[in-house]
């Protein structure tokens, strides 16, 4: 199946990437789960409960070729994301508008903004001025550390990038202004407490 994304490039899917980019994090005790996993769970928990209702938003993808092998199978052969997708999650908690992006990196010093998009900050600076609540969740997998970062802290970093400034947050400077999570088992990432504090 091709998937390509609005300008024309290619989307490479994971198991193409070379092997040393397809290492999943084995250690403690969310041992293979990536941060997407460890958060959908989450959300389940937190829809179970009853504590608030947030889901993974879609991809926007438009299907062009399809085949059928047979009566009973379809295989995508070609398809093109529509639209750059805003962030990963939203959702209501507390009778308030979520909104945030999830995001990892293998870095053990600092975690590089290229990996956050114009699109994506111009999103979250739209839920904030509508008194929602938008921010980043942070997984150093290397470390096995996870924070919350408040929209408005990512805002101050991506400025300064944009004034010809530091391209990456430092691990400090995110220890600095974000909130630290203790990894769990249920759920894996309670970040709500933290939203009480945002």
């Amino acid at each position: 199946m091709t998937i390509n994304y609005p300008n024309g490039k290619k989307f490479v899917p994971s198991h193409n990437l070379p092997a040393t980019k397809k290492k999943k994090d084995f250690s403690f005790s969310n041992r293979g789960k990536t941060l997407e996993d460890e958060l959908n769970e989450t959300n389940e928990y937190y829809l179970q409960l009853g504590l608030a209702v947030i889901h993974k938003k879609p991809v926007p993808v438009q299907i062009v070729k399809v085949e059928y092998p047979s009566r009973s199978a379809a295989v995508i052969r070609e398809a093109y994301f529509r639209t750059p997708s805003t962030t990963d999650y939203n959702g209501v908690w507390n009778g308030k508008y979520i909104d945030f992006e999830a995001k990892e990196t293998e870095n053990k010093t600092s975690f590089p903004l290229k990996n956050i998009h114009d699109h994506q900050i111009h999103h979250m600076s739209q839920v904030i001025k509508q008194q929602g609540i938008a921010f980043l969740i942070l997984r150093f997998s290397s470390l096995q550390r996870y924070f919350v970062m408040r929209f408005e802290s990512l805002l101050i970093f991506w400025d300064r990038m944009l004034a010809g400034g530091r391209k990456s947050i430092t691990l400090q400077e995110i220890e600095e202004t974000s909130f630290e999570i203790a990894p769990g088992a249920f759920p894996p990432i309670d970040y709500l407490p933290i939203l009480q504090k945002l």
